[in-house]
């Protein structure tokens, strides 16, 4: 007999996190009934691979959010209009999902220093009562994110970037040279769709996204902000380096999120960039940007002990 669907997904254990991040994305986007909804877009976009993605649309296609076309996959059934929070509510997707928790244990665990450079899937899977699935889950996250990856053999080894206070700071320092020169690339064009994607996300962030917005979707945010305007520059190697840097910087990120107070701020700053950009003024706009970038950094300064181990 075919087991069920619920029970085939509780086993599974889903990392409804990802699930959110789609229906984000839906609304975010505007994305109308019928839109495709490719998984490798997807997990390109959300840094994950293809097998979480797969199943947080299949979850979403069950909810009823997606439609689905066989040989063709995944499609928009309806707008998102509803707030993010009011639709995950809806959903049952807003209780504690294992996977995630597990997840930032880990990441915090290791910047306080309990965890070893190196380890074996077993000290995870002991340490934080984790079934082969669940680990195997937590193990894809943390590798794709970069600050961790497999020995050639045996086990597993931390990367040894980003778990200080210095790290994060030098991280700025080296996006402090590459940001601001990416928009006075020759061509440097600004998608208008993509402007407008960016303005909405700050707005949303002002009007009280700063407090009710998860770390994963604050950091998501803020990346997406930064890349697509180095994006633009059409460098590939400007953009090679950002998405590099943005991946391993993860760790120590969300942990600066404890001082939330200083977003409103950026968030002002961002739509003042792309203010000057929609206007042209790149050279205004550089200069901008890179007066943000060293407001982060002043800002970081003054809260690094909460990376201390």
């Amino acid at each position: 007999m075919t087991k069920p669907f619920a029970a085939w997904l509780a086993e599974k254990m889903i990392d409804r996190s990802i699930a959110t991040q789609i229906i984000d994305l839906i609304r975010t986007e505007g994305m109308e009934a019928g839109a495709h909804l490719p998984a490798q877009m997807l997990a390109d976009r959300l840094r994950v691979s293809r097998s979480p993605v797969n199943e947080a649309l299949a979850l979403l296609h069950e909810k009823g959010v997606l439609t689905r076309e066989k040989n063709r996959g995944f499609f928009v059934a309806r707008p998102v209009i509803a707030s993010l929070s009011d639709v995950v509510d809806e959903l049952g997707l807003s209780e504690t999902d294992l996977v995630t928790r597990v997840y930032f244990q880990i990441a915090d665990d290791r910047l306080k220093g309990e965890l070893p450079d190196t380890f074996s899937e077993q000290l995870i899977r002991t340490r934080y009562g984790l079934t082969s699935g669940q680990l195997t889950t937590v193990l894809g996250r943390i590798a794709q994110e970069g600050w961790a990856e497999r020995k050639p053999g045996y086990g597993w080894e931390f990367s040894p970037m980003l778990t200080t206070p210095d790290s994060l700071l030098k991280s700025y320092r080296l996006r402090l040279a590459l940001e601001p020169a990416a928009l006075l690339e020759p061509g440097y064009k600004l998608d208008r769709k993509v402007l407008e994607r960016c303005r909405d996300v700050e707005k949303h962030l002002l009007a009280g996204g700063i407090e009710t917005d998860t770390a994963d979707q604050l950091h998501e945010r803020g990346v997406r902000f930064h890349e697509s305007l180095v994006e633009a520059s059409g460098n590939s190697f400007f953009i090679d380096t950002v998405r590099r840097v943005n991946r391993v910087r993860r760790l120590l990120s969300y942990r600066s999120m404890q001082h939330r107070e200083r977003y409103a701020e950026h968030a002002k700053q961002h739509l003042h960039v792309l203010e000057l950009l929609e206007k042209e003024r790149n050279e205004e706009a550089s200069e901008e940007l890179r007066q943000h970038l060293l407001h982060t950094l002043d800002a970081l300064s003054n809260i690094r002990e909460i990376f201390e181990p």
